[in-house]
């Protein structure tokens, strides 16, 4: 699965990083805090589809002094683009090796490598062989179909916090008459196979859900919803143009009503997308003595 562009990935950073939900968040830490100490010092993360390392620069500073990360992704090219935004993003380049980095954050030793691995065929032994303290994701799982989170449920043994699902809330002001129409029209692209089989889509956050407490995990979920309004312009516009272009892949809204609707959307003040926050606590997850 690949096709998501460093753009649109940058734009979308800072408003992923304020709307995902607070709860779900302090109930992750204090879950990790039960089994590590309150220091959460060297915790190892796996990141799944892990784009342009957002999710990381989210985590990072939540999380204790020394951290090792590996950040997956099957785009070589948005696994470039997260080596060029951590050497932005970090104060100080300690150490370099050919998969991997560490670094220093804040007075924080983080240790990032970067691995390229199709997720649909490998997930168990990436699991494995990262041998994480936690597996983390963001706004990956409604790409996922119904089989492959059954598979991945099954394989996963640590905590598991993925963020930003999208489920299938869209709400502007102000609105149109063909808002209903290519919202069922956008949620049917969405429902296509994206690499994973066929994508859950908005069904994403409830499935995942169901297929986590199939397995015996506990599970927490939490609103992210963004709220969007006129000092996200550029987010919305591309936003807009995106959905406009899944849309006409299905023929199911005509080309002149599509550009009337979009030509609306150029003035849209506000807007609310959806997301729901998902953490998953295995059955065997005990403080440890």
């Amino acid at each position: 699965m690949s096709g998501f562009s460093s753009h649109w990935l940058g734009l979308r950073e800072p408003v992923d990083h304020v709307s995902r939900s607070a709860s779900v968040q302090a109930t992750m830490l204090d879950c990790l805090r039960q089994r590590h100490g309150v220091d959460l010092l060297g915790l190892r993360l796996l990141d799944l589809g892990s784009g342009s390392g957002s999710n990381m620069r989210a985590l990072v500073p939540l999380l204790g002094s020394k951290q090792e990360w590996t950040l997956v992704d099957y785009d070589q090219a948005l696994l470039d683009v997260s080596r060029q935004l951590t050497a932005q993003w970090a104060d100080e380049i300690l150490s370099e090796q050919a998969d991997g980095w560490q670094v220093r954050k804040a007075g924080q030793t983080v240790s990032i490598r970067w691995l390229r691995a199709d997720l649909n065929q490998d997930i168990e032994h990436v699991l494995v062989d990262s041998n994480p303290d936690m597996v983390t994701a963001a706004a990956l799982f409604d790409l996922i179909s119904p089989v492959w989170m059954a598979r991945f449920c099954g394989a996963l043994k640590t905590p598991f916090y993925t963020v930003l699902t999208y489920d299938g809330r869209c709400a502007w002001h102000p609105t149109h008459e063909a808002d209903e129409d290519l919202l069922t029209a956008f949620h049917a692209h969405q429902m296509t196979d994206k690499g994973f089989g066929v994508a859950a889509g908005p069904q994403a956050a409830a499935v995942l859900a169901q297929c986590l407490q199939a397995e015996h995990f506990t599970v927490v979920r939490g609103d992210s919803a963004w709220h969007l309004s006129s000092q996200h312009r550029a987010l919305l516009d591309l936003l807009h143009q995106g959905m406009v272009q899944a849309v006409e892949q299905t023929g199911q809204v005509s080309n002149v009503r599509l550009a009337h609707w979009l030509a609306t959307r150029l003035n849209t003040t506000d807007c609310l997308i959806g997301h729901e926050d998902t953490l998953a606590i295995p059955p065997s997850w005990v403080p440890k003595n």
